[in-house]
């Protein structure tokens, strides 16, 4: 290690996992069901993986696709790449071969590598694309492909200070590169400390894809940022979690609504209760519920608390410890964020009033890769950025999500709220988890709700319906409640509403038509 890549690595993601390995050699840093490291082992294996990637030919600003599900072998590999100044474009194996092979047609890699550890698809993905065997202590079993010489640096529309790409999940069309630099990822980092009290003594559960964004920036390195020890899940069980929870004394728990919803029920149905040990509990990548987070908990015997963000601009506001956050608020802005909420016409809504949300701070990313036309339709020249999220701010200053502008229903001219729908549906005691959705038919739109019963529940459509008279206007019910077995759930936890709207609906209607 060189004082000069030792110094360089100071100003990148990887620089503070590195003066917690001077600091605290022997502290517990990164484990997964397979191994465990120290911070001293840990900047080891970061060394030894970066002089890997060099021998691939692999410089600062050239671009790793790095494809994989969690683990320490993974994690070791994104920290080498910021060691190195590479831009690690991060994938779920978990995505269809279709989905890796246009990320790979866009952005162009100058190196693959398909991390073997806790991922049979990353294999997979690894032997159809004719990736070379290899295997090194650092990186356990991995495959590489070395692609024709790609052009460009992954800083070529922004600066060469991007540390990751992450490809939004559930797009459509052509793909979207999220750059988010080393400054994006290190502050958002850096608000674990004073905002979520984290500190060495932290024993923290990684069942958030490392290869998004919240997974990435809150729950990897947001943990060893702040020195404390971060156990990598690649596959949610709600049983395996509960024992991890138990066995390794977790302190802290970061997921998507739809992970407490099934923590609950599975709680629920055996009897499970007691958790000391937890101190953290926090939700984000999709609207939090307030049943299930009333019912979080009161499992855990602590405050769920919640965050909203974006790939492009992620942890736009975090709930805070000394509110009272009974509520579904996304809580306050961050420090050093600004948000605007502001008309069609881009003036601002009076407070209480709802407009779409922007934002502008060191949270907002970079660009999107090789599309600066998409970029300025988002981000404007002095950096603001246009969630398309719809919003209003309390009287105490505290956020709300109301939806998204594209996912907003208008039936016979009245404004649905998909969310306001969901969170009714999601107070009857059967319904584990909902979607709704808008369906276009002549001359109006439908309110279609997707509805996940809890295990061995017996209710229909009527049932649901009747409960919703007594919550929602008529133009809010759903025309068809539709059941399914699970809702289709993106590797970060939000469902995948895209998949839903392809989907045929029954022939029968569950509701009459409403004005």
């Amino acid at each position: 290690m060189t004082d000069h890549l030792h110094d360089d690595a100071a100003h990148r993601t990887v620089g503070p996992v590195l003066a917690w390995a001077r600091r605290q050699p022997r502290a517990p840093a990164l484990s997964d069901d397979a191994g465990a490291l120290n911070y001293g082992e840990l900047a080891l294996a970061v060394d030894e993986a970066a002089a890997t990637l060099r021998s691939l030919g692999l410089r600062a600003g050239d671009r790793l696709l790095g494809v994989g599900e969690n683990s320490v072998a993974l994690a070791v590999l994104i920290l080498a790449a910021s060691r190195l100044g590479v831009c690690a474009v991060l994938e779920n194996a978990r995505r269809a071969p279709a989905e890796i092979d246009a990320i790979m047609a866009h952005c162009q890699p100058h190196a693959m590598v398909f991390v073997h550890a806790n991922s049979d698809d990353a294999e997979r993905h690894a032997t159809r694309l004719d990736a070379e065997a290899h295997s090194t202590p650092a990186l356990g079993r991995f495959g590489v492909r070395v692609p024709a010489p790609a052009s460009g640096s992954a800083g070529a529309e922004a600066s060469n200070d991007a540390s990751v790409m992450i490809y939004t999940t559930g797009s459509t069309g052509a793909p979207k590169g999220v750059m988010l630099s080393h400054a994006n990822l290190c502050y958002i980092a850096s608000m674990m400390q004073p905002l979520r009290q984290m500190s060495p003594q932290d024993r923290v559960y990684g069942v958030l894809p490392i290869t998004h964004v919240m997974g990435q920036a809150s729950v990897l390195l947001g943990a060893l940022h702040a020195g404390a020890s971060l156990h990598l899940v690649s596959r949610f069980s709600p049983a395996r979690c509960i024992d991890v929870l138990r066995e390794r004394r977790i302190t802290a728990l970061q997921g998507a609504p739809a992970m407490f919803a099934k923590l609950v029920e599975h709680c629920h149905r055996d009897n499970v209760m007691g958790f000391p040990d937890i101190r953290f509990i926090g939700s984000g990548g999709a609207p939090i519920d307030p049943t299930v987070k009333a019912n979080a908990e009161a499992l855990f015997g602590t405050r769920l608390h919640n965050g909203y963000g974006l790939t492009e601009a992620a942890s736009i506001c975090w709930t805070r410890f000394e509110d009272e956050n009974a509520d579904d608020s996304v809580g306050r802005p961050l420090p050093d964020v600004e948000i605007a909420i502001v008309d069609p016409e881009q003036r601002p809504v009076v407070p209480g009033a709802v407009g779409e949300l922007r934002v502008r701070g060191p949270n907002v990313m970079l660009g999107y890769f090789r599309n600066p036309a998409l970029t300025a339709q988002v981000l404007t020249a002095d950096r603001w950025f246009n969630t398309q999220d719809l919003a209003r701010r309390g009287e105490d200053g505290r956020i709300y999500i109301v939806g998204r502008t594209k996912d907003m229903i208008l039936r016979s001219g009245f404004n649905v709220y998909p969310l306001e729908v969901e969170a009714a549906l999601n107070t009857h005691p059967a319904v584990l988890h909902s979607a709704v959705v808008g369906r276009v038919v002549p001359g109006n739109e439908e309110v279609v709700a997707y509805v996940e019963l809890v295990e061995h529940a017996d209710v229909d459509a009527a049932a649901l319906l009747q409960h919703l008279a007594e919550r929602l206007s008529p133009y809010k019910r759903p025309s068809h409640i539709v059941f399914v077995d699970h809702l289709p759930l993106a590797a970060n936890g939000k469902v995948l509403k895209r998949a839903l709207e392809a989907l045929a609906l029954p022939g029968i209607d569950t509701a009459e038509d409403r004005p």
